[in-house]
């Protein structure tokens, strides 16, 4: 599912359609990579919202942001998500040189955007969230 807004970053502005095939390549690159999971515009309110705010970040932070846009949702953007472990969308998940560093959920203030993003840029790599199972030994059941 994809919307005009959404499509308009990969058509007219030239971000990367990010894929399974392409995903590791394209997190690989030097520099902060941002990919932009948007979730179903149908569903997901604020979808649309940060389809418009990801160009004027991009913008604000001079080149510094190398943006990809994940737009199958239910499939390669499912297994993506699940890499990275957010909740909720839309999300911008940070990543340099292959490596997280973060992710920012659902819409956000503008000065909010600009100091996380601010933060992210320096911060060094993390572990992603996931989801984890926790795990029982028979010496602790």
């Amino acid at each position: 599912m994809s919307h005009i807004l959404i499509d308009r970053l990969i058509d007219e502005l030239g971000y990367e359609r990010v894929t399974l095939d392409n995903h590791d390549e394209f997190v690989a690159t030097d520099g902060m990579n941002v990919l932009f999971f948007p979730g179903d515009p149908n569903t997901v309110k604020d979808a649309t919202d940060v389809a418009v705010v990801l160009p004027e970040l991009v913008a604000a932070l001079e080149g510094q942001l190398n943006p990809g846009v994940v737009t199958d949702t239910f499939g390669d953007g499912k297994v993506l998500k699940r890499q990275y472990g957010f909740s909720h969308y839309p999300a911008l998940v940070f990543v340099r040189g292959g490596d997280y560093v973060g992710a920012i959920s659902r819409i956000q203030d503008w000065a909010d955007y600009l100091d996380q993003v601010s933060n992210l840029l320096v911060a060094p790599p993390c572990r992603a969230p996931g989801f984890s199972i926790p795990v029982v030994t028979e010496g602790n059941a």
